[in-house]
């Protein structure tokens, strides 16, 4: 495996691989690599002659008083478990080779609507963020496919939005989440959460299988789905935390939505004391489940 820290050195080692006619595969990460990511490039292996992995810690898509600073930085392990499912590349680029100019002179990419609602209403400017180094990393790589996980699914959406909207010539390929055997869907921040936090987390994704049978045989009453969605999700066990209040495992919102339209149906309900206590409580657990499995098409100028 070929590890490169700059985008000259990995243009050349791309533009090398075109000039011999292999497809080049980018699966984008953070690092603190799982079993998740892993699949990401097996599966990537399969679709194109030669894999790129990227790991940066992007500070953009992190907001004031999250985690950038603490977030896991495993380099080494990663490397380890890239080579040992023959990755082609990693690039591991330093701040500066992302951000030569800081991120605040940084020019940004917004993809509207979809960006502001769900995740996007707690997480104001995280979609631009991600839609900004996504961007450059298309453009530091040039690829034919693009690997992502559909756990961040409104991030799947938000990317396929931008490279249809700004004509770049990848394909956006979305693969199934990748679950503990108890349901967690697996997270490079799992591993904040304690043993008390853990044992409740799988909660999330039983009431999400619960809602989705529901829907699936027939069920529109959204109201009630919506009540019961928050019933089950109501302190799974009583904790006392910062604030004095009892927290243990606090439900941002559930909503029904119908892609590609980036409109919310009628099950959406928002916690209005999530933004006043989430900071507070447990690491930010995503679950999802589409209800129907998504088909990358590769756009007619893109073939």
């Amino acid at each position: 495996m070929i590890t490169l820290n700059s985008v000259a050195e990995l243009r050349q080692q791309v533009a090398q691989w075109r000039n011999e006619g292999e497809r080049v595969a980018l699966v984008p990460t953070m690092g603190n690599l799982h079993s998740g990511h892993i699949a990401l490039v097996k599966r990537a292996t399969e679709l194109a002659d030669r894999v790129v992995v990227s790991i940066f810690v992007n500070p953009m898509q992190f907001g004031e008083g999250e985690d950038f600073g603490s977030y896991p930085r495993t380099l080494q392990e990663d490397g380890d478990k890239l080579e040992a499912v023959k990755t082609d590349l990693l690039f591991a680029p330093a701040m500066d080779e992302v951000y030569p100019d800081t991120r605040l002179a940084q020019t940004r990419v917004e993809v509207p609507g979809i960006s502001d609602i769900l995740c996007g209403a707690s997480r104001p400017g995280h979609f631009v963020g991600v839609a900004t180094v996504v961007c450059k990393l298309f453009n530091m790589v040039q690829p034919d496919i693009a690997m992502f996980g559909e756990k961040d699914y409104q991030q799947l959406m938000v990317i396929r939005r931008m490279t249809a909207d700004l004509s770049i010539p990848v394909m956006i390929y979305g693969l199934a989440t990748v679950r503990e055997e108890d349901g967690l869907a697996m997270s490079s921040r799992n591993g904040y959460l304690t043993k008390e936090e853990r044992s409740q987390a799988p909660s999330l994704y039983r009431t999400l299988q619960l809602i989705a049978v529901a829907l699936q045989t027939g069920d529109k009453d959204f109201t009630g789905l919506q009540a019961q969605a928050n019933a089950d999700q109501k302190m799974v066990k009583q904790v006392q935390r910062f604030t004095g209040r009892d927290i243990a495992a606090m439900m941002d919102y559930t909503s029904r939505l119908s892609p590609p339209k980036d409109k919310v149906a009628e099950i959406g309900w928002r916690n209005p004391d999530f933004p006043k206590y989430a900071r507070h409580s447990l690491p930010r657990q995503m679950h999802n489940r589409p209800e129907r499995p998504e088909r990358p098409k590769r756009p007619d100028w893109a073939r």
